[in-house]
């Protein structure tokens, strides 16, 4: 059949010239029987519904040679049989219904995706190669191991090398989905794919270009897209019991009456079109409901696999961050302050086009700053900047660059702000002296929470993040997302390992924008690219592509697919049992096979009409989960909790009695370990879920969710900090940061205790309350 073949335009083609043929065919006899032609019009019926038996011959042989046996041996049997019969009418008018449904079922597949252009397309082209002094540009063919090779700015690294000259500044989210760029010293490894963010470098050539990275990642993603097994179509599945049902009424039916006409009308209210027509139909109409949404599905076979999907991986960076470097705090020199820190910084910064300085820049300007015009700016490969800034000598760039100037930052300088710190820092210098630290990171998309707690509303089983990020960048996006495990540190093929272990328990859709994505995208059941700023080559190996550029959509795309493919099982119960019925009027002579493949076509009207309800909104996009345990038992601890938010009140207006408190501090931090994070987990696997269900909504609680995650990282920030204070001076320094991370834990606490009471106070009577409303 044409829903098997791989290249779908041509079989879009003849599948629409097949259904043309038989139109024509079909109208032709039906004006020259008017007309009384009778022999003409039963030659014209013949010569319509002769192509379309051939072609389902050829289908049947096929499926036969591939092991399996399809619906469509009914419709064969019909066409022949109305043929052998002299009912031609019949055989023209089932030979429609069955062009019809091809017609359908290829245009659907028909907009699946070609070859991987686009990812072969941002592969690097040629090479500059220095030989005795000179620079040449050749091809990617022409590159050897030992090759000297000159990479310019903004050019993609041609092979697989080692880094030459004293430093360089790649991005590298193409190949790990890290988003900042990474600073590299001499004879550091590079791998093709990498971008130079930074001024031209030399590299060694380690590999030839088709031995290298780039290329690995480009045959990975063509293995992987061939690896995936056809879907079988959905009417076949229930083909054997449905052709053997048929066969014996039919039989019955001429055993009985000695009138093979009864048999064949029995085959022809049979012809299996509301399975052939109703599910291309339903899913058809679920892929321009999703489009409508911003969410362009590859075809029908595309939509029934994410309808099943039980498993969701995420990559991080640009999936569920935006994969952009902002800035998330600032620690500066009290002489300075932090704005005049960020002032001058970000005036400097003006000069360099790398992302931390653009970044630096976007922040100061936000806050209305005035940035003067930087002068003598030089930057360091690698490294930073320095330059006047009205003339004051500045410095801006890693910890490692300002040492290699002799301004450092002093030991344990801002130890207190950058111990948690899970992305990257950059430090400014003053006058020679370091006096500031910029903390850079890249957030949580806004909608990420939503887009996970949706899913798991759906009844998707299991949520985990597979990146090649480091782990001390993802384990925060994780733990805010509650998602159910975190692989870091994963290259492509590293990413095809986790999936395939992931696709031991069932269907799995991955989530993904990048190059690196490719291959897992492509290897997926599902495969969902970003595609509003994700690369082409994400979008060309995924089966669905999210044109807005919002995560959410991700979720939405599942619950379109379930409806639609809820509404095709319908379609067919509902076509079917009108044609069980049909066919035990045939068998009993209540119906000629003309009048019977009329009322079939009736049949598939009413089974089409009810399969275009899936172009309709649905009833909400998810199903709502019942808790384990009930809603007083988990809001009663809420007295002991709001203890311990006094407690670290109290605390933190003592904490001038200076290391005697330690003992103390350490209570505290046991208690929030002990009772507060692991209420919070309680809470969010029985009282939420069942607060849910009943408030109604969807993520009625989300409000909730988010004042956990923030209490759960200010927790972390107190456990880090409580060591720095146990070294010897080392209290005064972070006492400070200590001061402040206890008040926010107890305003945040208490807050959140109310809220979540005010939340719940309708689903629990007033005197279950009343113990636990605030003193």
């Amino acid at each position: 059949m044409c829903t098997e073949t791989p290249n779908w335009g041509p079989c879009v083609n003849s599948a629409r010239l097949l259904l043309a043929w038989v139109l024509a065919g079909l109208a032709t006899g039906i004006v020259l029987h008017f007309t009384g032609n009778t022999a003409y019009a039963t030659i014209a019926w013949a010569a319509a519904s002769v192509p379309v038996a051939l072609h389902v011959a050829f289908g049947v042989l096929r499926s036969l040679l591939g092991g399996r046996l399809g619906v469509d041996v009914i419709a064969l049997f019909s066409i022949l049989g109305a043929l052998a019969l002299d009912e031609a009418a019949a055989a023209a008018v089932i030979a429609l219904m069955v062009a019809g449904g091809e017609a359908l079922e290829s245009w659907a597949e028909g907009r699946a995706q070609g070859a991987l252009t686009d990812l072969l397309a941002r592969a690097p082209r040629g090479a500059a190669r220095i030989h005795n002094g000179e620079i040449s540009d050749i091809t990617l063919d022409a590159i050897a191991p030992d090759d000297l090779l000159l990479v310019r700015p903004g050019e993609t690294v041609p092979a697989d090398g080692t880094l030459e000259d004293a430093g360089a500044t790649l991005d590298e989210s193409m190949l790990t989905g890290e988003p900042l760029p990474v600073s590299l010293a001499q004879g550091a490894r590079l791998r093709s794919g990498a971008v130079n963010a930074g001024g031209a470098f030399r590299m060694r050539a380690t590999a030839g270009a088709a031995a290298s990275t780039y290329a690995a990642i480009i045959r990975l993603t063509q293995a992987a897209a061939q690896s995936r097994a056809p879907l079988v179509r959905l009417a076949d599945r229930w083909a054997i019991a449905f052709i053997i049902l048929t066969c014996c009424v039919a039989g019955a039916a001429w055993l009985i009456s000695g009138d093979p006409r009864r048999a064949l009308a029995v085959l022809v209210v049979a012809t299996p079109c509301p399975l052939i027509l109703a599910a291309p139909i339903a899913l058809v109409a679920g892929i321009g409901r999703a489009a409508r949404r911003g969410i362009v599905v590859k075809g029908g076979a595309a939509l029934e696999r994410l309808a099943r999907i039980r498993t969701v991986i995420f990559d991080k960076t640009g999936t569920l961050t935006p994969g952009r470097p902002r800035l998330a705090g600032i620690e500066a020199d009290p002489a300075l302050g932090r704005d005049a820190a960020l002032r001058l910084a970000a005036s400097l910064a003006q000069a360099s086009t790398h992302p931390v300085s653009v970044a630096l820049v976007a922040a100061a300007r936000a806050r209305g700053f005035d940035l003067p015009v930087p002068e003598s700016v030089a930057e360091t490969p690698g490294g930073g900047l320095s330059g006047l800034v009205e003339g004051k000598a500045l410095t801006l760039g890693s910890e490692g660059f300002l040492i290699g100037q002799g301004m450092g930052p002093e030991n344990g300088l801002f130890a207190a702000a950058l111990v948690s710190a899970a992305g990257s820092v950059g430090w400014l210098a003053v006058e020679g002296r370091a006096a500031a630290a910029f903390i850079m990171a890249d957030g949580l998309r806004e909608e990420a929470p939503r887009a996970v707690r949706a899913l798991r509303q759906l009844g998707v089983a299991r949520i985990l993040m597979v990146t090649g990020d480091r782990a001390a960048a993802a384990t925060p996006i994780a733990a805010a997302l509650r998602l159910d495990a975190m692989l870091a540190d994963r290259d492509p093929e590293g990413k095809l390992i986790a999936l395939r272990a992931e696709a031991a328990n069932g269907p799995v859709a991955m989530v993904g924008d990048g190059v690196n994505d490719a291959p897992v995208l492509a290897a997926a059941d599902v495969g969902i690219a970003m595609g509003a700023h994700g690369t082409a080559a994400a979008a060309e190996a995924g089966d669905v592509v999210l044109l807005a550029d919002r995560l959410d959509r991700a979720a939405e795309a599942i619950a379109i697919a379930r409806r639609a493919r809820r509404i095709a099982l319908q379609a067919i119960l509902l076509g079917m049992g009108l044609s069980l019925l049909a066919m035990v009027a045939a068998a009993f002579g209540w119906l000629s096979p003309l009048a019977g493949a009329l009322l079939q076509e009736a049949i598939d009207v009413a089974a089409i009409l009810y399969a275009l309800r899936a172009l309709l909104p649905g009833d909400g996009a998810v199903v709502r989960l019942s808790g384990e345990a009930g809603l007083s038992a988990r809001v009663a601890e809420h007295a002991g909790l709001r203890d311990l938010a006094e407690a670290l009140r109290g605390a933190g207006e003592t904490l001038h009695e200076g290391p005697a408190q330690l003992m103390e501090l350490r209570s505290l931090e046991r208690r929030l370990r002990e009772e507060l994070l692991p209420h919070q987990a309680a809470e969010e696997s029985a009282l939420y879920p069942e607060a849910a269900a009943r408030l109604g909504g969807q993520d009625p609680l989300g409000v909730l969710l988010r004042m956990h995650t923030e209490i759960e990282g200010l927790a972390e920030r107190f456990s880090s900090l409580l060591p720095l204070a146990e070294t010897p001076g080392g209290f005064a320094e972070v006492a400070p940061a200590l001061r402040r991370t206890l008040f926010a834990l107890e305003a945040l606490l208490a807050l959140h205790l109310t809220a979540e009471e005010e939340a719940l106070a309708g689903l629990t009577g007033p005197e279950e309350l009343a113990a636990h409303s605030p003193r």
